[in-house]
């Protein structure tokens, strides 16, 4: 990890004044001098040797012990969420992995989508090496889950039904192949942003029905593999009513599992971009906490959050000033243990400097000391982005057919890395 010079001088000045370290501070790590106390209802907790933070509770928490990982997710809720640290067995994420971009080109940001903007992350359609980013990723960086965004006008060449094109499908189930013969996970995402063509999914554009019946063709395309992963929607944002929205997350759980998919992990999103800082206040995890299997379970069905670390939360900008712990994961930790639930992080990443490096090491600690309730994280993005992309996570083939990793990836993201 690099220095905490830049945090630390910070940090420091702002708990001089108090004397203890506020909740969810940093309480110690590598090279640490501020406060080593935390305010009453907390510990200092350590999530790596390099940083230590205060955590609520009333018992000495040991270092995390790194166990193999489990999709059995957390104990069910106690009567009260106090004190709030993650069990010793928490320690080792579920899922790392990169986002594969390139059939969600050609999507804005209101849900319209050109099918011919889509272009395919593989080298015979004139792409860029997909199918070798991924199987490098996995073998050289030890990555197991790959995202592969999609538009849903890209499935149905345009048009807002269920039925899918399958000269559109054959091309996009190539990237699929490619990531189940990379030995990972794959995590097929429509990237709609709760919209068709500008109108939202159940508030005036398509009907919920329609919605299903999209995801009822889709999900059978991959019912019989486990290593897939149904992610519903990407961002939805500025969506008028979050139970609505409730109802056609509701729609599109019922029909992947009637298509036959009865036990993969199904990713619910929420509004506001789905933001980890805002999904419990603005009520995306009490509407999306009702959703449930056609059996009135839970299982498998986890909450799709995401979050940069940039000034303004946009994933534009190439410098990070948060490790997002405070404001975001750590309340949010709070609240999934306290429900009984999961969400996975499907989107995050910084630019290639010095500040994310830093930032970047430390969202990636804290999710890892908070195992149980969070799946893991999937970098944005690799594929078809070009080297100068800000957020670039596209490796480098070198003439011999080996691969160089961009500096995020190999000082902070990569399960291998030596953070």
């Amino acid at each position: 990890m690099k220095s905490f010079a830049a945090l630390l001088s910070v940090v420091t000045l702002a708990l001089s004044v108090r004397g203890q370290a506020a909740v969810w501070s940093q309480c110690g790590g590598t090279g640490w001098t501020g406060e080593t106390t935390c305010v009453a209802g907390s510990v200092c907790t350590s999530l790596s040797s390099s940083y230590s933070q205060c955590v609520p509770g009333t018992a000495t928490v040991s270092t995390p012990a790194a166990p193999s990982a489990t999709s059995s997710g957390p104990a069910p809720p106690a009567s009260t969420c106090a004190p709030n640290s993650p069990p010793a067995s928490a320690g080792k994420l579920k899922f790392a992995g990169v986002n594969i971009s390139g059939f969600d080109f050609g999507c804005s940001t209101d849900g319209t989508c050109s099918a011919s903007g889509a272009w395919p992350p593989l080298t015979k359609y004139y792409g860029m090496d997909g199918a070798g980013q991924m199987k490098h990723f996995v073998e050289n960086d030890g990555y197991n889950v790959f995202r592969l965004p999609v538009g849903w006008q890209f499935l149905t060449n345009g048009v807002a039904t269920g039925d899918i094109d399958e000269v559109n499908f054959a091309e996009y189930d190539d990237l699929v192949q490619a990531c189940l013969d990379a030995g990972a996970s794959c995590i097929v995402e429509v990237h709609n942003y709760a919209r068709f063509n500008g109108k939202i999914i159940g508030q005036g554009g398509p009907a919920n029905d329609q919605f299903a019946a999209l995801w009822s063709s889709f999900a059978a395309k991959y019912a019989d593999n486990d290593k897939i992963i149904f992610g519903i929607m990407n961002e939805p944002h500025d969506v008028p009513d979050i139970n609505l929205w409730a109802e056609s997350v509701q729609a599109a759980v019922t029909a992947i599992r009637q298509a036959g998919a009865t036990s993969q992990l199904i990713l619910l999103p929420g509004n506001n971009w789905t933001s980890a800082e805002t999904f419990v206040s603005n009520g995306s995890a009490d509407a999306l906490n009702k959703v449930t299997n056609p059996d009135g379970s839970i299982t498998n069905l986890i909450f799709d959050v995401h979050k940069y670390l940039d000034f303004d939360n946009s994933g534009t900008n190439a410098e990070c000033t948060t490790n997002n712990i405070d404001n975001a994961w750590g309340p949010l930790a709070q609240w999934l243990r306290c429900n009984g639930r999961q969400a996975f992080n499907t989107e995050t990443g910084g630019g290639n400097v010095a500040s994310c490096e830093t930032f970047m090491c430390e969202q990636v600690a804290f999710q890892k000391a908070n195992s149980d309730v969070f799946l893991g994280y999937v970098g944005w993005a690799a594929g078809n982005f070009y080297d100068g992309y800000v957020l670039s996570e596209v490796p480098t083939q070198n003439a011999d057919g080996s691969w160089t990793d961009q500096p995020l990836v190999a000082k902070c993201m990569a399960p291998n890395a030596a953070q």
